[in-house]
């Protein structure tokens, strides 16, 4: 046997060990990966990073892109007013509310988007923009085609489940590099800790912001399919670096593995590639359908559904510290390099209309449903206190009652009351024997008494109740 032939694949597999050992910290996560420079485009980090992945609220980021550059082109203004449509109403949360015909500035309309991850604002940009959805989502995946993101393709502007909607760890990255580089006028709405509208205060979804050193933006997302995604950008002295992290199951540990990788990419200058991934763009993509998250993220097992504002809740990276991660401590976790740091930047207004305005916002929600009124149903032959039976409007809901001063209760059907059985009639003075005649004859009534009215039992008998 001519053993020369098996030494090129030998050598393949000893440096694919290498790699693995360089990667060992990451691969208890197993979900996609990135740290990259952004003036140089270098990989500092990556695993799975070239994945087919879902993108959820992330999409926004494209959303944001394809207006900067209709502005850039004259096609609108940030003083625009864009118009909510009927099919905006329809968008799932979350959303900003407002009823149709109401109108935003695209400059509001962004901040809205890019920090309460409006759903229905994003469909209000991409109509403002394009003048109508299909054009602004050919727009999204032109523009994708001419960055390169050969592994990404979009359905719709804000991320809603779409098996169609489809990206990865490597092209995001490109995007909001690209978004830093060509839009540097609009980097200041990627870091704004919280929106304030009306008396309303609407906080990021970015928990890095005002939380991890040097943080400054970008976007999250999360569906049950995706898991929860992050693209974190921020900036320590002449070094500004971004992250993608997708797929975690709860936003606190998307939270704390991504300012663990910054904290890592901060702290050397190499690459674990070496050679094989000099830049994002010499990534590749891989083909295939995305990873579907729905079983780990919003299964059984989890006490309640998965959302976006899951910051605080579900399962911590325990598995996920510093070993063996360039100069950081073994002891080193994502929560220990979080802190609450003074705020950036105060909450930043937003309105509806031209200007603000109390009563135009007060006239942008729709009114609120009004209460049905209670229906008083009293049982068939049912005596005492009348129960009140609640409509609920679902067909899948028990009936429910109103107690005073307490929230509706569920009860059950009532059964229809059981009729009373009948007394058994008393015995006369002395028992007779069957077949025996009385021994004496009941004594006779006294003349004096006056007799009985028509329908009267017999004296000497109980009378049973009357059926209820």
């Amino acid at each position: 046997m001519n053993l020369s032939l098996f030494r090129p694949r030998r050598a393949w597999l000893v440096a694919g060990l290498v790699s693995a050992a360089l990667l060992a910290p990451l691969a208890a996560r197993a979900t996609p990966a990135l740290v990259i420079e952004v003036d140089s485009g270098k990989v500092l980090l990556a695993e799975d990073a070239t994945k087919p992945w879902y993108p959820a609220s992330v999409t926004k980021l494209m959303t944001a892109y394809v207006t900067f550059k209709a502005i850039r082109a004259g096609r609108l203004t940030p003083e625009t007013l864009i118009t909510v449509s009927d099919f905006a109403t329809t968008q799932k949360p979350s959303k900003m509310g407002f009823k149709a015909g109401t109108q935003v500035t695209v400059d509001n309309a962004l901040k809205m988007m890019l920090v309460k991850s409006a759903n229905d604002i994003a469909v209000v940009l991409a109509e403002g923009v394009s003048g109508n959805l299909p054009a602004f989502i050919d727009e999204m995946n032109a523009t994708a085609a001419e960055l390169g993101m050969t592994g990404t393709h979009y359905a719709n502007p804000n991320g809603l489940p779409d098996p169609a909607q489809v990206s990865t760890a490597r092209d995001l990255a490109i995007l909001s590099r690209a978004i830093f580089l060509n839009f540097p006028e609009q980097a200041d709405l990627f870091r704004i800790p919280a929106i304030k509208i009306g008396p309303a205060v609407i906080r990021s979804y970015n928990k890095l912001i005002d939380r991890y050193p040097g943080a400054d933006g970008m976007k999250t997302g999360f569906i049950c399919a995706s898991g929860f995604n992050l693209v974190a950008s921020a900036t320590r002295g002449n070094r500004h670096l971004l992250v993608v992290v997708l797929g975690t199951e709860s936003g606190k540990a998307r939270t704390e593995q991504a300012a663990l990788l910054l904290e890592r990419g901060f702290q050397q200058s190499g690459n674990v590639f070496g050679s094989l991934a000099p830049s994002v763009d010499s990534l590749r993509n891989e083909s295939g359908p995305p990873t579907d998250m729905r079983e780990q993220v919003c299964g059984g097992k989890r006490k309640n559904t998965a959302s976006e504002a899951d910051d605080d809740s579900g399962p911590a990276p325990t598995g996920y510290v510093a070993a063996g991660m360039a100069r950081l401590d073994g002891t080193v976790t994502g929560a220990s390099l979080l802190q609450k740091l003074p705020p950036s930047m105060p909450p930043v207004e937003v309105f509806v209309g031209p200007f603000p305005s109390a009563e135009a916002l007060a006239a942008a929600y729709p009114p609120p449903p009004a209460p049905k009124k209670p229906v008083a149903k009293k049982p068939a032959g049912k005596k005492g206190p009348t129960t009140a039976v609640i409509d609920t409007g679902n067909p899948d809901a028990a009936p429910t009652t109103e107690a005073a001063g307490g929230a509706p209760q569920a009860v059950a059907p009532e059964a229809a009351p059981k009729p009373k059985p009948k007394p058994k009639p008393k015995p006369a003075t002395a028992q007779a024997q069957p077949g025996a005649k009385p021994a004496t004859k009941p004594a006779a009534k006294p003349a004096a008494k006056p007799a009985p009215g028509p329908g009267a039992a017999p004296a000497n008998l109980a009378v049973p109740p009357p059926p209820q």
